[in-house]
Parts: structure tokens; C-alpha cells; sequence
């Protein structure tokens, strides 16, 4: 099983990234805690402090077109937010 899908980098993780030494990923919706970290631990050789999770829902929508109207829904994610230890850091534009 792939935990780690791929790192999230926007504005706010990068920012949360550099402030808290936090980093965000998506990972695998069955994924736990300790799978995670032990992802990201063997993946990067950094220690991990805290994992914390985020479940996001699938988001609906409804197109009205010539033939009526179309459900449909994208899938449900699942976000990790990494802490890592002090003096640890991940440099997610190298390490693709």
C-alpha cells in the first residue's frame, strides 16, 4: 500500500511549513497515524514528532445540460499535516 500520494504545496502549507515546521501531504485514505510517520520517516530520513489527519468529503455538484440534469462527485482525500522534530526539515523541491 502507497501511504504518501504527494505533498501538498500551496500557500498556506508553505507558510505553515517555514513558520511551524509543518508539512502537509496527502496520503492514503486508509492510512493511520503511525503509518504515516513511518512513511514520511523512511521517505525523507527525518524524525516526526506529531501526525495529525484531516478526512475531506467528496464535493457534490449538478450541471444542468440538454439532456437533464447530471449528478456527480469528486473523490474523498484524506490530508496529513507532519510535524517534525527541531532542526529537521523537508526540502520537497529536490526530493521528487
Amino acid at each position: 500500500m502507497n501511504i504518501l500520494i504527494k505533498p501538498i504545496i500551496t500557500e498556506k502549507a508553505t507558510a505553515n511549513s517555514e513558520l511551524n515546521n509543518c508539512f502537509s501531504f496527502f496520503v492514503n485514505t486508509k492510512a493511520n497515524k503511525v503509518e504515516i510517520k513511518k512513511a514520511v520517516e523512511a521517505a525523507y530520513g527525518v524524525s516526526v514528532e506529531k501526525v495529525r489527519t484531516i478526512n475531506v468529503r467528496p464535493d457534490r455538484s449538478t450541471k444542468f445540460t440538454k439532456t437533464g440534469i447530471q449528478h456527480g462527485k469528486t473523490n474523498a482525500k484524506k490530508k496529513a499535516i507532519v510535524q517534525l522534530a527541531e532542526g529537521e526539515i523537508i526540502d520537497l523541491y529536490t526530493n521528487m
